[in-house]
């Protein structure tokens, strides 16, 4: 399929989607939310797709919701309605765009080239993992346009940094230097901009190269799932089981025989075909229980 405001690529096992609307700075749209969803769906069904890398066209990665209209940009009654108008952009039963992306079961990796604006930081909150380049700036910006948090970031980003950060970048609206959101843990590296896409992957083929992915899938559900809850007895009802029923299975083997023989593991196991049974609802099991 291709995508009138995204690039997708895959290089190996790592697949790179590319926001692309360089003359906007990449400013979203309708159009590039049920696109970026469609993205993601496609990453979770493809067994040769480990990772998925997101960033940016030319020299920003989103600039936040495309009001080039004006006005009436985010008003859905208006004609001039860019943001939220387009078919698809938002879907009732899984969220949309962040529905898809937090629950891919493929590990996310936000590649921050450039400015992130509103819903240009908001949609790297679902991924997994954030870097960015030197000179890149966030902006949680959306009082500031008589708007709320949205995409889901009032949950998800105290949860990331914490509520006093979270309500310091959200009540102030201003834009915030690479340096501070690596000190406030909204990224984990600040990286020259030449060398940003090439780190984004090297960490994707260090996850890709060494782990199982049914591990990882099963992995990052439990810990955005769970990590929230108020006691570990839930989890616990969980990951028990989880193990045993792993343990007895043919990734769990190979994962010892190559450390034991020391070389690179070929786990067999595929997200498509061999999850385990009981790992079906397991971040609406945890929800149930926060």
């Amino acid at each position: 399929m291709s995508y009138e405001t995204l690039l997708y690529e895959t290089d190996g096992p790592v697949a790179v989607v590319t926001l692309n609307r360089p003359d906007k700075l990449n400013a979203y749209t309708g159009q590039m939310g049920a696109e970026l969803a469609d993205a993601f769906r496609r990453v979770d069904a493809d067994d040769d797709v480990r990772v998925v890398i997101v960033t940016g066209a030319g020299r920003g990665f989103c600039a936040g919701a495309d009001i080039s209209s004006g006005a009436g940009a985010f008003d859905t009654k208006s004609e001039g309605s860019v943001a939220f108008s387009a078919p698809g952009q938002a879907r009732p039963d899984d969220g949309g765009f962040v529905g898809a992306i937090f629950n891919c079961r493929k590990p996310s990796i936000a590649a921050v080239n450039g400015a992130a604006v509103g819903v240009g930081a908001t949609l790297t909150l679902p991924m997994d993992i954030r870097l960015c380049a030197e000179g890149a700036r966030f902006g949680f910006v959306f009082a500031r346009r008589g708007l709320v948090p949205e995409a889901g970031s009032a949950w998800f980003l105290p949860k990331l940094v914490g509520l006093p950060q979270a309500l310091r970048w959200c009540l102030s609206g201003r834009l915030i230097p690479a340096e501070e959101a690596l000190a406030g843990g909204l990224v984990s590296e600040v990286v020259p901009p030449e060398q940003l896409l090439a780190r984004a992957k090297e960490i994707a083929l260090e996850i890709a190269e060494n782990t199982a992915p049914v591990s990882i899938a099963l992995t990052r559900q439990m810990l955005w799932g769970y990590a929230g809850a108020p006691d570990p007895w839930g989890l616990l009802a969980v990951d028990g089981p989880l193990s045993m029923e792993l343990g007895a299975g043919p990734d769990v083997r190979e994962g010892v025989a190559a450390f034991l023989e020391k070389r690179p593991p070929k786990f067999p196991g595929k997200v498509s075909t061999d999850m385990p049974k009981r790992a079906a609802g397991l971040v609406s099991a945890a929800r149930s229980d926060a």
